[in-house]
């Protein structure tokens, strides 16, 4: 019988008085000498943040909010995954499996978790969330090799467990090649396929491409935006990528054993890619979850397998759907999209709509889905 398991988050109070001894004991490092961020985040802004959770922010009642889902453990492929599960009342309503990306874990789901089971309009869903293995209490990582292909398995797994026989799926960041592959490994019980993206994110993608960028026209102005961010990309903003892709043992120790250096990693990117300003407390809560999971040091391995998996997986066959948050023309231009396929574009959000825009996502959520169940 297949062992799935009652989950509660408890973090025991000695745990919560080590945390806030060690953001105590900080030895910060001197103000960057650059005026702005391009050094990365600046100390005084990490510092407001990191006093924030060792003295004003209240770890019980996030935990108590968290713990109002239902959540549950189970091994797959002798990995320990922590998903929540969280039933709708509607007896119409149809079965979701939502995954996230990096640096972040299925705590980010928790509004569009509510806004989606029991919607005042619209369809409901019943929604699986688990987080990435290596990622939140998805944790330990139980050994190498958990690049997207792996964990894609693992969720059909998981769905069968829960004895889903048709059900969509979501996802953005590594979560929308995880649900893509999902799609494309069990179309016979999935019913769609829906994946968030921004500007940003295409023209990070577009430089592992293979051969794009050679059919770009630095003279036209779209080819030319696409360009320059490829540009930037590569010579600035990826070096959170370089060296997770290559050492990250190396990174781990400090992400393991310093939680001010775990927030400065989490908050940098939560900040940077994100247009609508997030709440502290939320920033705080993903952190705080990787934290007491221990997950800084195992997602950075699996980022590793997957800068050195050779599986990408094959196009779906099943119905595709896309949101576009901080749309402008590049998206279209970089990423292959069926003719077919449903869409949306929104002016506002980026790369974290469950917790920039969740209302407007579960809105795009039940028009792409709604009518496939």
């Amino acid at each position: 019988m297949d062992d799935i398991q009652p989950f509660r988050i408890e973090i025991d109070d000695a745990e919560l008085d080590d945390l806030r001894n060690r953001i105590e004991r900080t030895r910060w490092a001197d103000e960057s000498p650059a005026p702005g961020r391009e050094r990365g985040i600046r100390s005084s802004e990490l510092r407001a943040l990191a006093d924030h959770w060792g003295a004003g922010y209240d770890w019980r009642a996030h935990e108590a909010r968290l713990n109002g889902i239902p959540q549950f453990t189970t091994d797959i492929d002798g990995q320990r995954i922590h998903f929540f599960h969280a039933r709708s009342s509607r007896p119409d309503a149809a079965a979701l499996l939502v995954t996230h990306g990096f640096p972040s874990s299925n705590v980010e789901f928790a509004r569009l978790i509510e806004l989606l089971t029991e919607p005042e309009s619209g369809p409901a869903f019943h929604v699986v969330a688990p987080s990435l293995p290596g990622y939140g209490f998805s944790t330990p990582l139980g050994g190498a090799g958990w690049a997207m292909g792996r964990t894609a398995r693992a969720w059909v797994e998981l769905m069968r467990r829960l004895d889903y026989g048709r059900y969509g799926v979501h996802g953005g960041d590594v979560g929308a090649g995880v649900s893509g592959m999902v799609a494309a490994f069990d179309p016979e019980h999935v019913t769609g396929a829906h994946v968030v993206t921004d500007p940003m994110t295409a023209a990070n993608t577009a430089t592992f491409l293979p051969g794009l960028a050679d059919n770009l026209d630095p003279q036209d102005p779209v080819d030319r935006l696409i360009l320059d961010r490829m540009e930037v990309f590569r010579t600035d903003t990826s070096g959170y990528l370089a060296i997770q892709n290559t050492r990250p043992q190396t990174i781990g120790y400090g992400l393991t054993d310093s939680p001010t250096f775990l927030l400065a990693w989490v908050a940098e990117k939560l900040q940077d890619w994100t247009d609508i300003p997030l709440d502290p407390d939320l920033i705080l809560t993903l952190t705080s979850v990787a934290w007491f999971g221990r997950a800084g040091a195992s997602a950075a391995h699996t980022l590793y397998d997957q800068a050195h998996s050779r599986e990408w997986g094959a196009p779906a066959s099943v119905p595709q759907g896309m949101s576009v948050f901080g749309t402008d023309p590049t998206v279209r231009r970089i990423l292959p999209f069926p003719d077919d396929g449903w869409s949306a574009e929104h002016d506002a959000g980026l790369h974290f709509p469950a917790m920039e825009m969740p209302e407007v996502l579960a809105d795009d959520l039940r028009a792409f889905f709604g009518p496939l169940a």
